[in-house]
C-alpha cells in the first residue's frame, strides 16, 4: 500500500520562519497547476501500476487556498487511477481565515475526512512575529466550522521555543487549545533556516530563542498537560485524543501497535514513520517507491512545463541501498512510541535486529536512551528528548 501526498505550493504570505517550497503571488497558475497534477497522477499510475493508495494528504503551502473544484478533481483522480478506497483517510492542511462553512462542507462531500489546522499560537504578538495572517479567534472559528461540517478528525499544529516565549505563555496556548477539544495535536519546536526573515531579524535584535533546556521544559510540560487530558503521545511530536488515558507519558499501546490508540492518529504520517512507500505529486514533492527516491521540480511553472512534456524524472532521482533503507527504517520507526519490532524488521529485511544492530542496541540502551526486551526496540522517555543522538547511530553505520 502507498501513501499519496499532493503539494499545493501557493500562499497568501510567506511566514517569517518558513523555508518550505512555497510561493506567493502565483495563484493565477492555479488552473494550470491542477491540470498538471491530474496529468502527473495519470502518468505515475500508468508507469507504477502496482501502486495502490491507502491515504491521501494535501500539504503546502496553503492547500485551503485552492478552489474547491480543483481539490475535488484531484481527489477523484487519485481514487480513479490509484484505487484510493472510498473510506480512506484524506487530510487537508488549512490555515484559519482561509475557509468558510460552505468550503468545508464541500471538502467533506468530496471525501476529505481530516483537517489539519495551522494554529501555531494563541497569542497575537507571537502570530504577528511569525508572520501569520490569522488571529486566535480565526482558529476558534475554524474548529467550530469543522465540527459543524462533521470532519472525522481535526488536528492543530502548534509551535514552541519561539523568540522571547516564556514557559507560562506556551502553556497558556496549550491550555486554550485543549479547552477547544481538537482530536489531534502536532507540537514542533521552532527551527530557523538561514535566510528566513525571522532569522535575519533575530541577528540584529536583543530577542533570543529559548535555550535548549527551556525548550525541553516546554516540551515536557506540554506532554504532562496533554497526558492528563487523555492525549496519547504516539510519536515524538504528535498526540491523539483517545477514549481512555494512557497509563503514562510515552506509553506503549496495549498490543504494541499505534492503531490501537484510536481513530485520531494520522494514518498517513504513520506510513512515513514506518518507512513505507509514498508517492508525491506537485511542485517539489518527494517520493519513495520500490527502492528509489525522487522529487519533482520545485517551482510551479517549471513543474507545469515538465508535466506537459511528460518529464517525470524530476529534480533528482536516486536508488536507495538496502543498508540505507534499513537505517532509515530504524530512524523513522524509533520516532514512534511503538518503536521497531524484530518481527516487522525481519519480515521486511530477512534480518534480525540484533544481527543488524546488536552493538548499537547495547550502546543506546546502556545510555538509557532506548529499551530492548528481545522483541522490540523503543526510545525511553529520556530518549525521546535526545532522539537525534539515537538516530545518528543507525544512519552513521550505513554511511
Amino acid at each position: 500500500m502507498t501513501a499519496i501526498y499532493v503539494h499545493i505550493p501557493f500562499c497568501l504570505q510567506r511566514c517569517n520562519y518558513c523555508d518550505f517550497n512555497t510561493y506567493t503571488g502565483l495563484l493565477s497558475l492555479e488552473d494550470d497547476y491542477v491540470g498538471a497534477l491530474l496529468h502527473e497522477i495519470a502518468l505515475r499510475a500508468e508507469r507504477n501500476s502496482d501502486a495502490v493508495a491507502q491515504t491521501l494528504y494535501f500539504g503546502g503551502g496553503t492547500p485551503s487556498l485552492l478552489q474547491l473544484d480543483g481539490l475535488v478533481s484531484v481527489v477523484g483522480a487519485v481514487r480513479r487511477y490509484l484505487d484510493l478506497p472510498n473510506d480512506a483517510e484524506v487530510t487537508l492542511e488549512a490555515n484559519p481565515g482561509t475557509v468558510n462553512r460552505s468550503y468545508l462542507d464541500g471538502l467533506r462531500e468530496a471525501g476529505v475526512t481530516r483537517l489539519s489546522i495551522g494554529v501555531q499560537s494563541s497569542h497575537s504578538h507571537e502570530l504577528v512575529m511569525l508572520g501569520r495572517l490569522h488571529s486566535w479567534q480565526d482558529a476558534v472559528d475554524c474548529l467550530r466550522m469543522a465540527r459543524e461540517a462533521q470532519f472525522e478528525s481535526v488536528s492543530f499544529d502548534l509551535m514552541y521555543g519561539l523568540p522571547g516565549q516564556t514557559l507560562h505563555q506556551w502553556l497558556e496556548t496549550v491550555d486554550r487549545v485543549v479547552a477547544l477539544g481538537p482530536d489531534h495535536l502536532s507540537l514542533y519546536a521552532l527551527t530557523l533556516g538561514s535566510g528566513t526573515p525571522l532569522s535575519e531579524v533575530l541577528a540584529y535584535s536583543d530577542i533570543e530563542l529559548p535555550d535548549d533546556d527551556v525548550a525541553a521544559d516546554m516540551y515536557e510540560a506540554a506532554a504532562e498537560r496533554l497526558h492528563t487530558a487523555n492525549f496519547w503521545q504516539y510519536e515524538i511530536s504528535n498526540w491523539a485524543h483517545a477514549p481512555s488515558p494512557a497509563p503514562q507519558i510515552w506509553a506503549l499501546p496495549p498490543q504494541g501497535m499505534t492503531e490501537e490508540i484510536g481513530p485520531h492518529i494520522s494514518h498517513h504520517n504513520l506510513m512515513y514513520w514506518r518507512n513505507e512507500s509514498w508517492l508525491g505529486f506537485g511542485a517539489g514533492a518527494h517520493s519513495w517507491f520500490r527502492g528509489r527516491r525522487w522529487s519533482n521540480y520545485p517551482h510551479p511553472e517549471t513543474y507545469i512545463h515538465a508535466m506537459r512534456s511528460e518529464q517525470l524524472r524530476g529534480f533528482y532521482d536516486e536508488v536507495i541501498s538496502p543498508d540505507l533503507e534499513r537505517g532509515e527504517t530504524m530512524m523513522m520507526g524509533l520516532r514512534l512510541a511503538e518503536g521497531v519490532t524484530d518481527e516487522r524488521f525481519y519480515e521486511r529485511f530477512q534480518l534480525h535486529l540484533r544481527d543488524a544492530y546488536g552493538q548499537i542496541i547495547d550502546r543506546v540502551c546502556s545510555f538509557g536512551l532506548a529499551s530492548w526486551d528481545g522483541e522490540r526496540l523503543r526510545l525511553t522517555p529520556r530518549g525521546r528528548l535526545l532522539g537525534n543522538q539515537v538516530f545518528q547511530e543507525f544512519l552513521l553505520m550505513e554511511a
